[in-house]
C-alpha cells in the first residue's frame, strides 16, 4: 500500500526516527523527511510507538548510534515537543500484533500494529511491513 500521505499525523518506525534524530536526513525518503521537518516546525505530529523507543534505547546501549546526552536525555528532549508523541504499548496493539505474524520481527509487528490501531500511515523504509499490516507508507 505504498503511497504519499497528506495526513498531518503519522506513526514512525524506529529507523526513520533514528536517522532524523542523528541528522542522517539523506537516508530518509523525501516525504518522510518533510514530515519530520513539519513536526519540528509545529505543523504535523509524529506518533512514536513505545517499541520504537525500546529499539532506539537498545541501539544506543550497544553503541550502534550515539545520542547526545544518552538515551534518557535525548528521549526527554524529543518528547518535550508537543509534536513528537510517545504512544504507550496497549492491549489493543498487542492483540493486533497477534494478527500480523507475516511480519517476522516482534518490534516491527508492534510498530505496524500501532499504525493499524490508530488508523495512521507508517513512516518506514520497509514497505513490506506496512503492506503486511495494510497501512499506508510515508517515505
Amino acid at each position: 500500500m505504498s503511497s504519499s500521505s497528506s495526513s498531518e499525523l503519522v506513526v514512525t518506525d524506529s529507523h526513520a526516527l533514528i536517522w532524523y534524530a542523528t541528522k542522517r536526513h539523506r537516508k530518509l525518503g523525501k516525504k518522510a523527511k518533510k514530515h519530520f521537518e513539519r513536526a519540528d516546525a509545529g505543523g504535523a505530529a509524529i506518533y512514536i510507538p513505545t517499541m520504537a523507543l525500546v529499539e532506539i534505547a537498545e541501539a544506543s546501549r550497544r553503541g550502534v548510534i550515539e545520542l547526545r546526552g544518552g538515551f534518557a536525555t535525548w528521549c526527554n528532549r524529543l518528547l518535550s515537543s508537543p509534536y513528537f508523541i510517545a504512544l504507550d504499548l496497549s492491549l489493543d496493539v498487542v492483540l493486533k500484533a497477534e494478527e500480523l505474524y507475516a511480519i517476522e520481527e516482534r518490534g516491527d509487528r508492534l510498530i505496524a500494529a500501532t499504525a493499524v490501531v490508530f488508523g495512521l500511515p507508517l513512516v518506514t523504509r520497509d514497505p513490506s511491513i506496512a503492506d503486511a499490516a495494510g497501512v499506508e507508507v510515508v517515505w
